[in-house]
């Protein structure tokens, strides 16, 4: 073999090697591994385009949406990753909404005796037997009200 010829195949050795790695995977296949990669993430989706990765959609909460770009940036082929997605706003429940939930299931025992609950301040009306009374005031109290008022009636 000549010394030309021997250049000529490193030559053509080299520029198929460039081609091959050139290519990379394509963006269909990179969707694919993405999508494995997030399928137990609901309401979030990604596209692909020339390696870049687009997700979009809502997220529970920031810790979720961290975890989820870290796994889209970690599939290869995905030379980045653009960030469309939102996070859900979180869900607020009044104290008072809380406190009275609680409330109603501390007195579920006792169908005589009704509470209101209102900034806080537990008041109860109906009636009580004086035995009871302790067990229901020391139940409530272990709720943090801010305080409680018993306008019910306490019979023997």
């Amino acid at each position: 073999m000549t010394m030309i010829s021997r250049a000529r195949t490193f030559a053509s050795a080299a520029v198929l090697s460039l081609a091959i790695l050139a290519c990379g995977p394509k963006d269909a296949d990179i969707k694919a591994s993405v999508d494995t990669a997030i399928a137990g993430v609901p309401g979030v989706a990604v596209n692909v385009d020339k390696g870049v990765a687009t997700v979009t959609g809502q997220f529970a909460d920031e810790t979720a949406k961290a975890s989820t770009l870290a796994m889209v940036k970690g599939v290869k082929g995905v030379k980045s990753v653009v960030d469309n997605a939102t996070v859900a706003p979180p869900v607020v429940i009044s104290p008072d909404e809380a406190l009275r939930t609680n409330v109603n299931a501390a007195l579920s025992a006792f169908s005589t005796l009704m509470a209101d609950v209102n900034d806080g301040v537990v008041t109860l009306t109906g009636e009580i037997k004086r035995s009871e009374l302790p067990k229901v005031m020391q139940a409530l109290s272990a709720l943090n009200p801010k305080k409680i008022e018993n306008k019910a009636k306490v019979t023997n």
